[in-house]
Formats: C-alpha cells, structure tokens, sequence
C-alpha cells in the first residue's frame, strides 16, 4: 500500500490537463474547497452520482456552501483518485477503503503526536540542561552526573584501579 501520509498534489487531472487553469493563474490551497461536483467528478474521472454515494458513506466528504452545494478541495480530488484506484486496480470493497482511510488518518494524527511529545521533550530536556545526560564514577566509586565532554573530577590519590562489575557473581 502507498504511503499516503499526505495526499498527491492535484494540480493535473486524469487526463493531464492542468486542474487550476482557469482560474487566472492561481494555484488554489489543497484545502480550498472550489470545484463544483461536476468538475470534481471530472477531474477525478469519476460520475457525480458516484461522489455523492461516496459522500454519503462518508469516504470523501466535501466542504459545502451555505445553500448545500458540495464543494471539492484538490486534496479530495485526490482521495477521490485514490478511492477509485483502490477500488479498481487493487479490488478493495468501499468497506475495506472506508477502513484503510481511517487507518491511514489515525496514523496521521499519532505521526503528529509524537512529533508533539518529541518537541516538548526537547524543549523540556533543553528548559533543565539535560539534553543528554552522562554518568561517570566519581571519587569514592559513586555515580555521578557529568556534562557531555566533561570528565569526573580525579582523584587525588592517583590510582588508576579499574572495577568491573559483574551481575550475578
């Protein structure tokens, strides 16, 4: 299965004719919800009444206007393409492609997440000064915390005695 953890950009349809001309020019955001249901159902190569069945089971679902009308984003025209895709070169029921796009969002949002958490971590480790501990054995045999690059402190009998320790023995 492709990783889909963002969707391919939409600027060319099926046909490789340029989604956006047209338009003057502009390139719209993925998420600008601007075409009408039949230039989606166009450029995503499908019939309109196949978009609305899919809005319906809620595998793609359109922004829509304050009168009702759907409207499509690029990045939904790309789910669209990768709905049919799935459906036609690969077999999958719309069941089994409603299942696999939930999968693919919740790990989405948990890649998100953890990018979140390791942030915080970071800023937390960096807020303490521990942005990467080391310990040493100090003079009297005990564990000690030392900077990165920082050697213990010797000792001032100048034994260079070395103890290994061995679990178990």
């Amino acid at each position: 299965m492709p990783d889909t953890t963002r969707a391919p950009s939409c600027s060319s349809a099926r046909d490789g004719t340029d989604v956006t001309a047209g338009m003057g020019g502009f390139a719209p955001d993925d998420e600008a919800p601007v075409f009408v249901i039949s230039v989606a159902a166009q450029l995503a190569g499908m019939h309109a009444q196949t978009l609305r069945q899919y809005d319906r089971l809620g595998i793609v679902s359109p922004s829509r206007t304050r009168g009702g009308g759907r409207r499509y984003s690029a990045r939904d025209i790309a789910l669209l393409r990768e709905v049919q895709r799935l459906s036609q070169e690969e077999g999958v029921s719309l069941a089994g492609i409603q299942r696999i796009l939930e999968l693919e969002n919740q790990v989405r949002a948990l890649r998100s997440r953890v990018g979140e958490l390791t942030e915080e971590l970071q800023a937390m480790r960096d807020a303490v000064g521990l942005s990467g501990r080391v310990f040493a054995v100090g003079r009297a045999g005990e564990v000690v915390a030392v900077r990165p690059g920082q050697r213990p402190m010797r000792s001032s009998n100048g034994s260079q005695a070395l103890v290994v320790w061995r679990p178990g023995r």
